[in-house]
Formats: C-alpha cells, structure tokens, sequence
C-alpha cells in the first residue's frame, strides 16, 4: 500500500470503542448475573477472539454492527469448552481470561497465534500458582498455549515487579474467586478500567496508592456498558494534526481517563496545539472531543510514571518527534520489548528507512528531530500499532511511503486505512 503525503488537512473523525474497555465490558458481562447491553464495542480480530472463547465456554452473545449483548452465566456458570481456546493475537484475551479460568471447576487450554506464544506468560503464571491456580505451559513453561484447571484459590499480596493492567486485571479476576482478600501493589498506576468497571457491577474492589484490594463476592450484577472511543486509536489523528503543514482534526467522544492520557500530555509538552472540550464522565469513565492544529513541536525527554499511561501511543509519539526540533529521548519503555513486536527496534529500523535518525536504547529511543521525513518504503511487521504509526508518517512525509503489511491494523482498527483514503479525498476537495 502506497501512502501518499498530505499537506492540508481539516476533518472530523470520530474512532473506534476502546479496545480495553471492549474486551472488559465482554469479559465481566459473561460472568455476572442477567442480560448487559454494549454499546460501541470495537469489532476488531482482538475483541473478537475475547466473544468467540467466551461464545466456547457457554456464553450466549448477539452481535450487530458495534451494538453486543452478553446473557451472563454468572462467576461459576462458564462451561467447559469442547476444544482449546483461542485468544489469536490477543495478550489481553489471554492474560485476564487465565484468571477467570483459575476460578472455575473445570479444567482446559487456551492458546494463541505464533506472535502470541512468544510473549511472556510468566507474569501471570507466577502470582496466580501463588494464588493455588493450576496453570503451566503445555509446550513450553512460561508461554502459551496455556493448561488451567479451576481450583480453589486464596488471597495473596502481590508486588508487581513490572507495571502492567493485565496482569493486574488477571489477579483481581482470579480474587473474585478467592478466599480472603487479593492485594495487587504496583509500581506505576495503570490504567483502571478493570476496577471502575466491577466497582459498577458491585465487585469489592478499593484502591489505596499503588494498592488495589479485592475481596469475594457472590455475585455480579449485569449492566449497559458505552464504550468511548479508544484514545490509543484517536493518537493517529492528534499527531496527523499537529505534524500537518495546515492541519485541524477534530475527534469526537474520546475516552481520557487519567491513567490512559498520558499521550496528551507528553504531546502538548512537545507543543502541540491540542484541546479537550465536552469533557464529560459516562458509566465511570471520562469523554471528551479533541481539537488538535498544527504547530511546531520541539523534543523533549520522557520516562517513568508517564509511560504506562502511554505505552501504546509511543509508536505513533516516535513519529511526532521525528517532526519536532531538536532531540526526544523515551526511557523506561522496555515493555515494548514484549509487544506484538519489539516495538523499539522495530520503530527505530523502519523510522530510519525513511530518512529519521532513531538511535535504540535498552528501555526505549533517541530520535533527533529533523523537522520532518523523506519517505520510502517501510513494514509493519505484523504490528498493528507500527502499521499505523508508519501510515502517519507517510502522510507527513516528503515522497510517500511504500507501506508493507498495512492489513494487520485490523487488530485493533478496522477500517482505519479507508478512513484515512477519505480524509485525503476530503483535503484535496478543499
């Protein structure tokens, strides 16, 4: 696929549902009590493996367009399901159904595409075998596919050693089914998702700190779940404004809880011209609409508490920087070693191909911004979120970009490519 420059641009765009946030709202919908409704579900191959192992373990789902409905079978209704599950490309998929599972009577396997059975497993392994889960690796220790045999578990404290939203999601779904309470320590918030989500449907769950508590309970309560619009998908489009030479986008009904934001921040840090309006709170969860204009951007230096806040955006923030002034420089990002990719070398490789200077580090990147990219051609890797950072980055570019591998954006983003043939079709009408 070609990706042909622009150089003027002014739409509204509205993004899929969140891409957390759906796999959630499926998820808990299937073991609480009674009918709950989903509206804008994101119909992406992830979520859609999150319906299709729910739909084998017993769970009756009805799906139009964007609109699910989950006939929940309650926390000990799920049922053995006749042939292994399978998350496909789907961490999440697989990471908080392992700690649903360990709480069920019956045992099974979950497994996942060859991307998938390469990432570690061990982060969940451990703590819910501390927990008295029955859980390995069937080929491999540590990694999928997955052997759980429900049991009976107990509370643990557990320290996380690395920030990260599935396993803690994981092990609070594992504490729903154990003795005593479950006390997940992390060190860096995550996002929160998990906790407002069962909070609603009348889950114990407390936070204090860094310290999330979950305590049994007999029951969850069905409920309607709107799912805002995925933040890490609306990052195309706020660097496409701000890199942009005559540039304003416009992107409705965004979801901007604070542990999701951070893309926001390190963006206007850089210069960008960007506002949040509307701003309103829907089930627990904050929404808004994002203005963003082009303007210059300079670089900056980012780590620590920020990057679990923006740890999928940094794909398409390595592209803003490549347009900026000056040097940015991403610590503390070694997570996106075990992504779909490893999204630093694979970022600093293919930038590189077409003119940027990106210099990988062990935890993340030094790009020295050169005000711009020449072109060229450039893979995604099998990646969705590379695929679709490079596609912003062949719109800002000079020549083009020659992008190969653009159909994994389905992942997380059906649509997203014709979406932006749409807005090239619309900046030349003006």
């Amino acid at each position: 696929m070609f990706v042909e420059p622009v150089r003027r641009i002014r739409a509204e765009v509205t993004v899929p549902g969140d891409k957390s946030i759906s796999h959630r709202a499926a998820m808990f919908a299937a073991i609480a009590d009674g009918e709950s409704r989903i509206e804008n579900f994101l119909p992406g191959e992830d979520c859609l493996s999150t319906i299709r192992c729910l739909e084998q373990l017993g769970v009756k789902i009805s799906f139009r367009a964007e609109r699910v409905v989950v006939h929940g079978v309650g926390l000990k209704g799920l049922q053995k399901p006749g042939t292994r599950l399978d998350a496909g490309n789907s961490g999440t998929t697989m990471r908080l159904l392992s700690g649903i599972l360990c709480g069920q009577e019956f045992a099974c396997e979950i497994t996942g595409d060859a991307s998938l059975q390469s990432r570690p497993m061990d982060r969940i392994i451990r703590p819910l075998r501390l927990m008295g889960g029955d859980i390995r690796g069937v080929e491999k220790e540590g990694c999928a596919p997955l052997r759980i045999s429900g049991g009976r578990l107990r509370g643990i404290t557990y320290e996380m050693p690395v920030a990260s939203a599935q396993v803690k999601s994981s092990l609070l779904l594992a504490g729903l089914y154990a003795e005593g309470s479950t006390e997940v320590i992390e060190p860096e918030h995550t996002r929160n998702h998990t906790e407002l989500m069962l909070q609603s449907m009348g889950a114990d769950i407390t936070t204090e700190g860094k310290r999330v508590i979950c305590r049994p309970v007999a029951r969850l309560a069905a409920r309607d779940f709107f799912v805002p619009g995925d933040i890490s998908s609306a990052a195309f489009f706020m660097v496409l404004g701000a890199i942009t030479g005559e540039g304003e986008i416009y992107i409705r009904d965004v979801g901007l809880n604070p542990t999701r934001s951070g893309v926001i921040d390190i963006l206007r840090e850089m210069g960008a011209n960007l506002e949040t309006l509307n701003v309103r709170t829907v089930a627990g969860e904050l929404i808004g609409d994002i203005r963003v204009r082009s303007s210059p951007l300079h670089g900056i230096d980012f780590g620590g508490a920020v990057i679990p806040r923006l740890i999928d955006e940094i794909p398409v923030i390595a592209v803003a920087a490549c347009f900026a002034a000056g040097p940015t420089v991403i610590r503390d990002a070694q997570e996106l070693k075990v992504k779909e990719t490893n999204r630093i070398s694979v970022m600093a490789g293919e930038l590189n191909r077409i003119g940027a200077d990106v210099r990988e580090t062990p935890d993340g990147m030094i790009i020295s911004g050169r005000r711009g990219l020449a072109g060229g051609e450039a893979s995604s890797h099998g990646d969705h979120r590379v695929a679709m950072a490079l596609a912003v980055a062949g719109l800002g570019s000079r020549d083009g970009v020659r992008l190969h591998g653009a159909e994994c954006s389905a992942v997380s983003y059906p649509g997203f490519f014709e979406q932006l043939a749409r807005l090239r079709e619309s900046a030349r009408a003006d």
